[in-house]
């Protein structure tokens, strides 16, 4: 593996799950591992969980660590090739990938999608430029498309909760009051594709998916029969993807309550606005798992900078 950019990159699901659970029963096991590396965090995006989950895991592994807002510290980046350089933008990615390179032995990238200019997300400019010019291993810590730190750490939390039976596990979108991107949900997609479950992605019409991330699974347009016996449910907003960016309408009756969620397991990624995803009662109650995942960040941050350490 020589980036982690998506969860295509696990070779195999169930064997880093297991390899992140005993990671999280000693996680200083590994502690000479990234003595004398360092990773480099750049966030082009506001942050709590992925920056410090990351930083920890580091940590854990014996690194050091540096972090850089581009938002507000770093000089604004162009990407295209053959630009002209003559208007705003002050550095081109091409250098700087390659000297931040000789700072640190894997970069680490968060830049979210802009829900204006479709093709320009799904291209991941600024991932894609960074991992075709630095010279060490980079991790996505959320792109325009794509969140495989989070997606992994809801297959370690799925794993944990020793299902006794083939689960089913629901995705629903949720209102929210503003547009929000499609990565935590296009990943866990892509994982779900991984798990033997009975997978259900429900939404109002108008809210699909990329087509050809959901492909063959079933979708269901009424949440309260897609939502009945599950075992799992977790929730996410997300914007229109065939009316690119866009709310098309705030469908309050689409929050997740105690009598939708049943007898299953509430999961979601956090930040969350309660009583417009979440009413309180399913949030704070005992079978919402949210905190168990945000915690499994940590360690799916953990195993995935193993495997680039152990390879440098």
């Amino acid at each position: 593996m020589k980036n982690y950019l998506s969860i295509k990159d696990i070779d195999n699901l169930p064997g880093w799950v297991e390899e992140a659970k005993k990671l999280k029963q000693n996680p200083v096991t590994h502690k000479n591992l990234g003595a004398g590396k360092t990773l480099c965090l750049l966030f082009f995006n506001n942050s709590l969980r992925t920056r410090l989950s990351t930083q920890k895991a580091a940590l854990n592994l014996g690194m050091e660590v540096m972090v850089m807002n581009f938002g507000n510290e770093g000089w604004i980046l162009e990407y295209g090739d053959g630009t002209v350089m003559d208007q705003g933008n002050s550095e081109h990615v091409k250098e700087a990938a390659q000297v931040v390179s000789q700072y640190c032995d894997i970069v680490a990238i968060r830049a979210f999608a802009g829900l204006k200019d479709k093709a320009k997300d799904e291209a991941e400019e600024v991932l894609n430029g960074f991992a075709t010019y630095a010279s060490v291993p980079v991790v996505n810590m959320e792109s325009s498309v794509g969140h495989p730190l989070q997606a992994l750490a809801d297959a370690i939390t799925l794993s944990e909760q020793h299902p006794t039976k083939r689960p089913k596990i629901v995705l629903s979108w949720a209102p929210h009051p503003k547009a929000l991107p499609h990565a935590v949900a296009n990943s866990f997609v892509e994982m779900m594709r991984l798990q033997d479950a009975e997978f259900v992605i429900t939404h109002p019409k108008g809210y699909e998916l990329n087509p050809s991330i959901t492909e063959g699974l079933t979708i269901e347009y009424d949440q309260k029969k897609a939502c009945e016996n599950a075992d799992f449910i977790y929730v996410k907003n997300w914007s229109s993807y065939s009316d690119y960016g866009k709310v098309l309408h705030q469908n309050p009756d689409w929050m997740m309550t105690q009598e939708k969620l049943g007898g299953a397991k509430f999961m979601h990624c956090l930040p969350v606005r309660r009583n417009v995803i979440v009413a309180d009662a399913v949030l704070d109650g005992a079978k919402s798992l949210v905190i168990e995942q945000a915690n499994n960040r940590t360690f799916s941050a953990q195993v995935v900078l193993k495997k680039l350490l152990e390879q440098t």
